[in-house]
């Protein structure tokens, strides 16, 4: 069954197109000890800051019907500690690893891109859902100068390929992905979590110190296939896809709405084994329509 799943993304070659999402999967350690994470295409990197980050504080995680939100607050040892402690396990991996980069300001994102491209990774994900503390913590990626800039800037420290990570609440996700390639992103994930609200009827009060969290899991996928769909037929780069997906079927669909590879976020928390599960499934589904490699179906529904 060798090649049946093998795609080719920015010229890294991944054995198949299914990739742990950033912060459903840590670093990778603990799911090793579940079984052999070595059988799926990537993983992404938990969110990663220049500075060590505590995370927020009370509730951070919240169960709602078909998904759930979270408040973490992205929690991490920062890029140096990463470096010298988790980084040599994720290279040693016989996977495509891809660092994932948050920043609460442009010169943070910079340092940050700057540091970890200088390493042997395989991929930078640039999380533009991040609160800009110099626009009233307005996220990077909502509007379209914050979006440029963040992105020019990166692009000209980063040597490694750049995938810029999109906001669904973008004011305009099409211009928003557009403005990405414009400004040298070689690549192009969504979406990224909804902002979401909860509160505790028994209590009168909010469930996250924070306020609002970010919604994730199989509730958001009609809306991430949409996006994805759209987005995929403006611009001329790839596409991760990213929302709710939990078996093979819904990787099906993003990958024939027009993503090359997808993100498994959510489905990780309900059973930690779906990356395996899934990479089967899709051999077997494969198989059975006489479909020689899954680039095949990718952008085939108009």
């Amino acid at each position: 069954m060798s090649g049946l799943l093998d795609i080719n993304f920015l010229e890294i070659n991944f054995k198949n197109p299914i990739i742990m999402a950033s912060g459903t999967f840590g670093f990778g350690r603990e799911y090793a000890e579940i079984y052999d994470i070595e059988k799926l295409g990537g993983i992404v990197s938990k969110g990663l800051t220049l500075n060590p980050r505590r995370g927020n504080q009370g509730i951070r995680v919240w169960e709602t019907s078909s998904g759930m939100m979270n408040s973490v607050g992205l929690e991490n040892p920062g890029i140096q500690a990463f470096i010298e402690n988790e980084l040599p396990f994720m290279q040693s991996l016989n996977l495509a690893h891809i660092i994932n980069i948050s920043g609460t300001n442009l010169e943070d994102y910079v340092k940050a891109c700057h540091k970890i491209s200088r390493k042997k990774v395989d991929m930078i994900e640039l999380n533009i859902s991040c609160p800009n503390v110099q626009e009233n913590n307005i996220p990077f990626g909502i509007k379209e100068t914050t979006t440029r800039e963040v992105v020019k800037e990166v692009r000209k420290v980063v040597k490694v390929p750049l995938m810029v990570k999109l906001s669904p609440d973008a004011d305009d996700i099409i211009r928003i992905a557009r403005i990405c390639e414009e400004e040298g992103a070689d690549a192009i994930s969504l979406i990224n979590t909804f902002k979401a609200f909860a509160i505790n009827i028994n209590e009168k009060k909010k469930i996250f110190e924070n306020t609002f969290a970010g919604l994730s899991g199989p509730c958001i996928k009609p809306i991430a296939l949409r996006m994805v769909h759209e987005v995929a037929k403006q611009v001329k780069i790839p596409i991760m896809g990213i929302g709710g997906i939990v078996n093979y079927q819904d990787v099906l669909e993003f990958l024939m709405a027009g993503a090359q590879a997808v993100q498994i976020g959510t489905a990780n928390f309900i059973n930690p084994k779906v990356g395996e599960i899934i990479i089967k499934d899709l051999e077997n589904y494969l198989i059975s329509n006489d479909i020689s490699n899954i680039s095949e179906i990718i952008g085939i529904v108009d």
